[in-house]
Formats: C-alpha cells, sequence, structure tokens
C-alpha cells in the first residue's frame, strides 16, 4: 500500500502526461474566435484611455493613407499631363501635399507604435502575474501530479507566445479595416468596373485563409505541447538533484539523447508551423502581383468602348488597390495568427479556469486564541484526489487529541501515513470524511492565512532559496532584524557556524542550499521556523535523513525549537521520540497503539517490535 502519494520526496516523474489539464487543453477543439476575442477585451479593460487614443491614431492615419493616391492622380491629370503642358505650381503644390502626409503618417505611426507596446507588454505581464498567481493559490495535490517545467512553460512559452497577438491585434484590425473600407470606396470612386475586377477572387482567399488557419492552429497546440516536455526536460535534467543523479548513474548520455530527441520533435514542429502558411501567401502575392497587369489590359478594354478612363485615373487605381490588398493581407494575417494563437489561449485560460480545491468558505473565520494548540483528528479518513477509486484510503477513521503544548509523535512504517496526517493539519489536503480540529475548530472553516500562521513545519528535505542565509531567514520574517536573526540562529544551533563563513549571514547557500551540509540546511530551516515563532510546530522525519552527529546536533535545535508549543513529530527513527509525551502507532491508515514510549515497550505490540528493530 502507498499511503504517501502526496509526501515529499517522491522520484521523478517520467510520464509525459501528468498535467492532466494540460491534457484536456491538448484534446480540445481551439475556442471559436468570438469567444476567444471576448476574452482577449477583458485583458485589455485597465487600459482604456491609452486604447482609446490608439484607436484615434490609427483612424487619422488609415484616413491620410487614402489620400497620397488621390492626389497622385491630380498630380498626373492637372501637374504633369494638363492640355497646355506640365504645370509646375500646382505639380509643386501636390507633391509637397504628399510628403507632408507621408510625414505626419509616419510619425502617428510611430505614436501607434509606442502605445500598442507599451499595452501589449502590460497586459502580457499582467496576464503572466494573474496565471502565477492563481496557480499559487492551487492546491497541494495539482503540483504533486503536474510536472514543474510544465508549470513554467505556462508561464514562460505560452504567454509569451501570445505576446504579437497582444500588442498587435487591436491597432492591425482597426488600421486595416478602416484602410480597406476607404481604399474600396476610393476605388469605386475612379472605376467602379476596374474595382469588379480586382476583388472577384477575394473570398477565394478568406476560404483558404481558414484552411490554413485550422491547420496551423493544431500544429501550435502539438509545439507548446513539446515546449513543455522539453521545459520539463531541462527542469529536471538540469537541477542540481538531477545532475547528481544522472553523474551517480552515469546517465548523462542518455539525459542528452532526451533532449535531442525531444529537440528534433519541436524542430519538425517549427518547420511544419512556418511552412503551413507559406502555399496561401504565396498565392495571395500572385495575385496581388498580377492584378495591376490584369487592371492595364482591362483599361484598355475600357478606353476602347469609350469609357472614360484617364492616365492619372489607371495610376492613382493600382495605388488605391495595393493600399486595399496590403490592409486586407494584414487583416488575413490577423486572423491566422488569432487562429494559431488560440491553441496558447486556451492552455492559458485552461490553467486560469482551473478552480482550487481548497478555498476558504464564506463564513470562514480567524482561529480562536482559547485553545490555540490544541489539534483533534475525530474519525478521520483520507483517499488522494488522484487515486483509484478502488484501491484503500490512505487514512481509515483515525481519531486522536494531541492538547496544547503536548509533544505528540507520529511512528510506524513506511507508506502507513504518517506524513498525510500532518498534511491535513495545515490544510494542504482536505479530509475525505470526518473531522480536523484546530484550537477547537474544523480547519476547513479557518482562514487559511490564520491557520498557517499558527503552524510551522520542519521537513525532511529542506528547500532554501538560491539566496543569502539572511535572506532565507527572513523568508518567514520579512521585516526581522539582524538582532532577530542572530538570536533564532543561536537558538537552531547555527549561529556559529554562519558567523565561521567568510561572508557570514551574506553567504549565499547555492542552488537547494547545496553549499550547505544537510545538518546546516536543517538548522537553518529550524532557525526559520523560530522566526515564525508559531504555536503549533511539525517535524516530518526532519533528521532521518542526517548522520548520528548532525542528528545530535539538530535534535537539540529541535528540542529548543518544540519548548513552549504544540510539536507533532513524524520520525523514522524511534530514538528521536523516546521523549515524547504521547507517541501514536500508525500501520496500514490507522492508528493501532498510542501512549508513551515506556508504556508502549510494556504492552508489547508493533511498537515494541519495532523498537527491538531498530535496536538490534
Amino acid at each position: 500500500m502507498s499511503g504517501m502519494h502526496g509526501g515529499g520526496g517522491g522520484g521523478r516523474n517520467r510520464v509525459s502526461g501528468g498535467d492532466a489539464a494540460a491534457q484536456k487543453a491538448a484534446n480540445a477543439t481551439a475556442p471559436k474566435i468570438p469567444d476567444l476575442l471576448k476574452r482577449i477585451a477583458q485583458l485589455f479593460s485597465p487600459h482604456r484611455r491609452a486604447l482609446t487614443t490608439t484607436i484615434i491614431l490609427v483612424l487619422i492615419s488609415a484616413g491620410i493613407s487614402v489620400l497620397p493616391p488621390l492626389i497622385t492622380k491630380e498630380l498626373f491629370d492637372r501637374g504633369l499631363f494638363p492640355a497646355g503642358g506640365p504645370d509646375i505650381p500646382v505639380l509643386a503644390e501636390l507633391v509637397t501635399a504628399i510628403v507632408v502626409l507621408l510625414v505626419v503618417s509616419a510619425a502617428l505611426g510611430v505614436w501607434q507604435t509606442w502605445l500598442t507596446a507599451n499595452v501589449g507588454n502590460k497586459v502580457m505581464g499582467a496576464l503572466r502575474i494573474r496565471l502565477f498567481g492563481h496557480l499559487q493559490a492551487m492546491e497541494l495535490a495539482f503540483f504533486t501530479r503536474t510536472k514543474t517545467g510544465v508549470i513554467q512553460s505556462r508561464l514562460q512559452n505560452d504567454v509569451g507566445g501570445v505576446a504579437g497577438v497582444l500588442s498587435n491585434t487591436i491597432s492591425s484590425v482597426i488600421g486595416n479595416t478602416v484602410t480597406v473600407i476607404a481604399a474600396f470606396v476610393s476605388m469605386l470612386v475612379l472605376s467602379w468596373q476596374l474595382t469588379v475586377v480586382a476583388v472577384i477572387l477575394l473570398p477565394v482567399l478568406v476560404i483558404a485563409q481558414r484552411k490554413v488557419g485550422q491547420v496551423r492552429a493544431r500544429i501550435a497546440t502539438k509545439t507548446q505541447e513539446s515546449l513543455s516536455d522539453m521545459t520539463a526536460i531541462t527542469q529536471e535534467a538540469l537541477s542540481v538533484s538531477g545532475i547528481l543523479l544522472a553523474k551517480s548513474f552515469n546517465q548523462q548520455q542518455a539525459e542528452t539523447a532526451r533532449y535531442e530527441a525531444e529537440n528534433q520533435n519541436q524542430i519538425s514542429l517549427q518547420v511544419r508551423q512556418q511552412m503551413s502558411g507559406q502555399w496561401f501567401f504565396a498565392m495571395v502575392n500572385i495575385f496581388l502581383s498580377i492584378i495591376p497587369a490584369v487592371i492595364y489590359i482591362v483599361a484598355a478594354y475600357l478606353i476602347t468602348g469609350g469609357v472614360d478612363v484617364t492616365a492619372g485615373t489607371i495610376v492613382a487605381f493600382t495605388t488605391v488597390q495595393a493600399r486595399l490588398m496590403f490592409p486586407l493581407l494584414g487583416l488575413l494575417r490577423v486572423a491566422l495568427d488569432l487562429q494559431t494563437s488560440s491553441a496558447l489561449f486556451a492552455r492559458i485560460f485552461e490553467y486560469l479556469d482551473l478552480v482550487p480545491a481548497i478555498t476558504d468558505r464564506p463564513d470562514a473565520h480567524a482561529v480562536r486564541p482559547e485553545q490555540l494548540g490544541r489539534i483533534e483528528f475525530d474519525d478521520v479518513v483520507f483517499r488522494y484526489p488522484d487515486a483509484p477509486l478502488d484501491s484503500p484510503a490512505t487514512l481509515k477513521g483515525v481519531s486522536f487529541t494531541i492538547e496544547p503544548g503536548q509533544f505528540a509523535a507520529f511512528v510506524g512504517p513506511s507508506g502507513a501515513g504518517k506524513t498525510t496526517v500532518s498534511y491535513l493539519i495545515p490544510r494542504l489536503h482536505d479530509v475525505t470524511d470526518g473531522r480536523v480540529l484546530f484550537a477547537g475548530d474544523d480547519v476547513r472553516g479557518l482562514e487559511a492565512d490564520s491557520l498557517v500562521r499558527n503552524i510551522g513545519i520542519v521537513s525532511q528535505e529542506t528547500y532554501l532559496f538560491h539566496a543569502t542565509i539572511g535572506d532565507n531567514l527572513r523568508y518567514a520574517k520579512p521585516e526581522a532584524t539582524a538582532e532577530d536573526l542572530v538570536t533564532a540562529a543561536k537558538a537552531a544551533n547555527i549561529h556559529d557556524t554562519i558567523v565561521s563563513f567568510p561572508d557570514g549571514y551574506d553567504t549565499v547557500v547555492g542552488e537547494r542550499g547545496y553549499r550547505l551540509s544537510g545538518g546546516e540546511k536543517q538548522r537553518i530551516a529550524i532557525a526559520r521556523v523560530l522566526l515564525k515563532d508559531p504555536a503549533v510546530l511539525i517535524l516530518d522525519e526532519a533528521t532521518s535523513a542526517l548522520d548520528s552527529i548532525s542528528e545530535r546536533v539538530v535534535q537539540e535545535a529541535l528540542d529548543t525549537a518544540s519548548r513552549g508549543r504544540t510539536t507533532i513529530a513524524v520520525a523514522h527513527r524511534l530514538s528521536t521520540v523516546v521523549d515524547a509525551d504521547v507517541i501514536f502507532v500508525v500501520v496500514a491508515g490507522k492508528v493501532v497503539e498510542h501512549g508513551t514510549h515506556a508504556e508502549l515497550l510494556a504492552g508489547d505490540g508493533m511498537y515494541s517490535a519495532l523498537y527491538a528493530q531498530q535496536v538490534q
């Protein structure tokens, strides 16, 4: 039986399907564009003023963009080829007008680019923060079944992948739409016959764009899945623990081969994604290139048929036609990008739509001080959420009471459910049935902040940030003074060691604290908990990975830390809990014995057998 699905330290998960949400997103069809646009628009709502300014600039720029072709017609008909020969004053006036319009348009374009880049990056940053904060609110079980690299990929690759859409969509859609409408109207004014020729094949392009977009969306989904796998492999293999494991088993080449295989898959997908629209855009470019030639031929027939078409009209029309086609191509590209990005947005929104399994109730209240330190399990049954329905529960009808100030120990075989008991107290998991009471109240009715504020945890696998010792200590109490750090470090038997380092409390501990010994890391973790000064202290096999000398030093620090507070120790080495006020023996998810060390030895039961084994 495995009672430790969510316990610390489980090995590296090599199964790519561990992220249920990612699989759901990958298997789902891309969201409809209108729904997607609605959710994207909600992201821009805090930036209405900047967006309004951008829209005004886009409208002005779009209006200006169609004026030069119309002026060009006048330039040809009135300036270059009037009845009496070239009119230099008129020509100079019209050329000046075109230059001024181009300069103004360029200046507005720079301003517009700054606004869109500013808004787009702020929206992307807010989306990343929103996603990060939402993930912080997820329950522990979510992280035990999801690869860290997959989560990192959502924050980095997926959000970064939609940056261009966030930055350019609004200005591109508005600007190109206005330009297309204005250009179309101008073409109709110049010649409705030539306009029919210019736009007759546009419906074919729109249909082709939709087909290409669907293909690119499917490829984009597979590409992001591959990026997630690559990030997960990198996080696993290049972490300190991963490097140590690979070197210990001489698996460096195997890790490289694993990364190379996924890298080749990523290369293939990137090539497919880039090539998937190339034939479409090649067809569009061919269409745009041959239209002017067709217009010249049609114009010749019109002139022959007696239709009044001047040289200026033909030049202006082909210029306006280009002004129509390129913005139209821009709209097709935006639609294609939205279809492609729908896969990325689907993955981002998939995580944002996850509902945390553990949240505060509407009527949740703070921990009451009257019974602070009292813990009670009332017929608790617990089954891990991802466990098969036909598997036995991890905890089966567990009941006990720990009074304020007591030192309670939980011992028993590996996988019996000891650590699970400790996880239920700070509500890292919720019980399946029964109740966990903290200071007399069901933990499900308490505010999470208030509950956790009164609980300190020292686990077997101490986690230290790649920062200074002082920074790691202040994680528990950011406002702690230097004197506070020294007091806590002395109580944890680590101060003398810290000051022996050349940089003292400014010593950088390295990734996960690997520059320190196991005993030093544990004592820093104890000092960190002492800074927090919780009413309840949970020790999850805090000394099991240490040698006997380090264990003795750390145990002295733990004895100091446990004074004056309720202490719960999950222990493998029974020698560390012989002085406990009460010892609970857990076997197969049940408390089978409890009492003091002497009482349990005299009872000649499971505890006595375990103790005899360890002594022997």
